[in-house]
């Protein structure tokens, strides 16, 4: 009965294993599947905060769109490596761990069997008791029953002696795949923060490098550009300079004032009529020229 007990132990034991490994290997596979789904979903959010970004950067100045654009790029690259992280934590990780499931199965019911064996085991030695009670007498009955219980013994030794090795192989592989998972889940991970370290110190001295001044010139250049007739209008009643365009009237009719004077006085002193029309002419041709210029300048 002392070999029964101790058999009853082992297989407890050997219970025991594989009802922790389903609990937590159970557990270990739907934490690490919802990890990479959170994973994946971080990386869906990021692509569109990288499209949002180059459509903003598109809105933007000069100086400031190159920067998003670039700073989009570098953000587009972790997401591919993200991308990767994903599909090696699906594989690496996920995968093995949803195997264990049949393995666990098929290993309860090599206990199961076990136990169902160590059960007619018990059966047999109740019974050879029973008998010994009730008719020690019976010699024949009594040999029946011993040797039932020797064969019931003899499969239930056997039986324990494979489901033992059984186990024991299950608890081997258990062990040398638990390493592996985890330790393919942190290099996964090391990897991953390695390269996006490494592009994130970049997009950082692009944001760093930003020219906000050169920016802020260029819209203050704009506001000035659109503004910029209100702002001149009220200066017409000063001193017009040959480089303002609305001053050209008044030139002008001061050049045609200077004009009939001149051809009184070329009337008078025989001046040559071609000097007075180039005179006359060159006076509006630079009115002319430096409000074009003055125009462009502007615009």
């Amino acid at each position: 009965m002392s070999i029964v007990l101790v058999r009853d132990s082992q297989v407890r034991a050997m219970e025991s294993t594989v009802t922790n490994a389903e609990k937590y290997f159970g557990h270990f596979c739907s934490l690490l599947a919802a990890y990479t789904r959170k994973t994946a979903r971080l990386r869906d959010k990021a692509d569109q905060l990288v499209k949002q970004l180059v459509d903003f950067a598109n809105t933007e100045n000069p100086e400031m769109r190159a920067t998003l654009r670039n700073f989009a790029e570098e953000l587009a690259r972790v997401q591919d490596y993200r991308q990767a992280q994903v599909e090696r934590l699906e594989t690496k990780v996920v995968t093995p761990l949803k195997f264990y499931g049949p393995q666990i199965k098929q290993t309860r019911a090599e206990i199961k069997k076990c136990k169902h064996i160590r059960s007619n085991e018990i059966k047999q030695l109740e019974k050879l008791d029973k008998l010994r009670q009730k008719s020690p007498s019976d010699r024949q009955m009594i040999s029946q029953a011993e040797t039932g219980v020797q064969k019931a013994s003899a499969d239930a030794s056997r039986t324990t002696h494979q489901l033992e090795e059984t186990v024991d192989a299950f608890q081997t592989q258990k062990l040398k795949d638990l390493q592996k998972i985890f330790l393919d889940f942190v290099t996964i991970e090391m990897v991953f923060h390695a390269k996006a370290v490494e592009v994130y110190s970049s997009a950082f001295q692009t944001l760093e490098n930003y020219d906000l001044e050169g920016d802020l010139q260029d819209f203050r250049a704009k506001m000035r550009g659109v503004y910029g007739q209100k702002d001149a209008r009220p200066r017409r009643d000063t001193a017009p300079s040959a480089a303002v365009p609305w001053s050209r009237p008044s030139q002008s009719a001061q050049s045609t004032t200077r004009s009939q004077r001149k051809e009184e006085e070329a009337s008078e002193d025989d001046f040559p009529e071609e000097e007075l029309e180039e005179e006359d002419l060159g006076g509006w041709d630079r009115d002319s020229i430096n409000g074009m210029r003055t125009s462009k300048s502007r615009k």
